[in-house]
């Protein structure tokens, strides 16, 4: 069973790898092209991750909670347990998604010059205090464009059953900016973990909750509700991963 794990991991691996110098490249050469013929382009990749996520190590997923996503602008903020997330978004998102990363990824090879061609959210650590005043600026660029803002408020990977520290960043760029969050739970971590080379066999579920509106509320008070909503459906989705865990 272990071997088997193995094999299939180490093929999703090469898959990945194989598929993404192309991709990588094509960006380079799709450059002038308009921007969302470029997003929809090099989310080829993407997309072939996740079907090859699913064809050789198992990985399957439902989606519940489309009907929630607003029409007009929204912050998505999700959990984040693994990178199969970061993968799945913009496959299935009606609108094109703007993730808010470090700058630093810019000069990741192949990778990193797929991303900056998009022009999402970067942040400039650089700059100090100018920094997030930066991401407003850019966030509402990408709004105005009709593209969606996905942050994940915990910041980091988090293990399957843990809760991390939920940041207020993405709360103080949706009041800043006057539009809803949106929150999300997934429990990919179960299939995908934090720092794992196997990938096991599965079902995902990805839960999009209600947009909750951030005027009139303190940057503390909206990560307050995004944190209870996100957590609380964890434990509906996931129940025995949190089954020892406090409540």
């Amino acid at each position: 069973m272990v071997r088997m794990l193995l094999l299939r991991s180490l093929l999703f691996a090469l898959f990945q790898v194989i598929t993404v110098v192309p991709v990588a490249l094509g960006c380079l050469v799709w450059a002038f092209f308009p921007l969302h013929v470029r997003y929809r382009l090099t989310m080829i990749w993407p997309r072939l991750s996740i079907w090859a996520g699913r064809v050789l190590c198992g990985m399957r997923y439902q989606v519940q909670g489309m009907e929630n996503l607003p029409d007009g602008a929204c912050i998505i903020l999700s959990k984040h347990q693994s990178a199969w997330e970061t993968l799945f978004y913009p496959c299935i998102m009606p609108r094109e998604l703007c993730y808010v990363y470090k700058r630093e990824l810019h000069y990741v090879p192949f990778f990193g010059w797929g991303i900056a061609l998009l022009r999402m959210v970067h942040i400039d650590r650089a700059r100090g205090m100018d920094a997030f005043e930066s991401v407003v600026r850019q966030g509402g660029q990408r709004l105005a464009e009709g593209r969606w803002i996905i942050m994940f408020p915990e910041g980091t990977r988090i293990p399957v059953g843990r809760v991390g520290r939920y940041k207020t960043g993405g709360p103080r760029l949706a009041i800043r900016l006057n539009v809803p969050v949106v929150p999300i739970a997934h429990n990919a971590g179960e299939v995908w973990p934090r720092n794992s080379f196997i990938k096991k066999p599965g079902l995902i579920t990805v839960s999009i909750g209600p947009a909750i509106a951030s005027s009139g509320l303190t940057p503390e008070q909206l990560c307050t509700k995004v944190e209870s909503w996100i957590e609380t459906e964890m434990r509906r989705i996931s129940p025995q991963a949190y089954a020892d865990a406090n409540p």
